[in-house]
């Protein structure tokens, strides 16, 4: 799994917490602990899955879930909110304000796990497949295999990570730094030049002959993985 999950909890400790748990499942987790903290990702990196607390320094989630639900680059984000509050009204309003589901405090991190899940096979069920495919190119996560026809292609751990990451997001540009952060992370100290070299590979690895390319470089802007059949 590869779906990006947005955790917005000023708590430190169960911050951590559910952060551990999502990325043993496979998620690519950042957190934010505040409501202004959490619009800056929101926009940078357009998480499938926001976890939300009720309760936030400066402006409550509440508020958060309204303002995402009102942009229309970002009101079709799920969310999942959390909170300490148990009462049928509240659990109301955060309903009507724009949440998908509802978790209360203190909550069983299994029954978590399968409310994310259960989320994302209904909005994002290309983030939880076993498998991806784009034109000849298939993408078997389980099986760490990536074919392209009839012909086996052989990558490295990082180029597999790469191809699944531009995959997930085909005809769509991709910047260096989100290349960058999505493969090896927010807190990689990896120079953007480095996702130019493995792309180099992947490419290397993709394409024999005639075939073409299904990696586009856009001048200036990043990269595009082009689902086109070879001609």
């Amino acid at each position: 799994m590869s779906a990006r999950v947005l955790i917005v909890e000023d708590e430190a400790a169960l911050a951590e917490l559910l952060r551990y748990n999502l990325e043993a499942e496979g998620f690519i987790v950042s957190h934010a602990s505040t409501g202004e903290e959490a619009e800056l990702l929101i926009a940078e990196e357009k998480p499938d899955l926001i976890i939300l607390d009720w309760m936030l320094p400066t402006f409550s989630g509440v508020e958060l879930c309204r303002r995402i639900r009102a942009r229309q680059e970002t009101r079709a984000i799920p969310i999942l909110m959390l909170t300490a509050r148990g009462e049928e009204s509240d659990r109301i309003r955060g309903l009507s304000t724009g949440a998908d589901d509802y978790v209360v405090k203190p909550f069983s991190l299994p029954e978590l796990m399968a409310r994310v899940k259960a989320i994302l096979r209904r909005t994002a069920p290309e983030r939880l497949a076993d498998v991806l495919r784009a034109g000849e190119i298939e993408l078997d996560r389980a099986a760490h295999r990536v074919t392209r026809g009839n012909r086996e292609v052989r990558l490295g751990p990082t180029e597999f990570r790469l191809l699944e990451f531009m995959m997930q997001s085909p005809g769509r540009v991709l910047s260096r730094e989100q290349l960058l952060n999505g493969v090896w992370g927010r807190d990689a100290y990896i120079d953007e030049r480095t996702v130019d070299v493995h792309i180099g590979r992947l490419r290397r690895a993709l394409v024999r002959g005639k075939e073409h390319d299904p990696i586009r470089t856009v001048r200036g802007a990043g990269y595009v993985f082009d689902q086109r059949r070879s001609a």
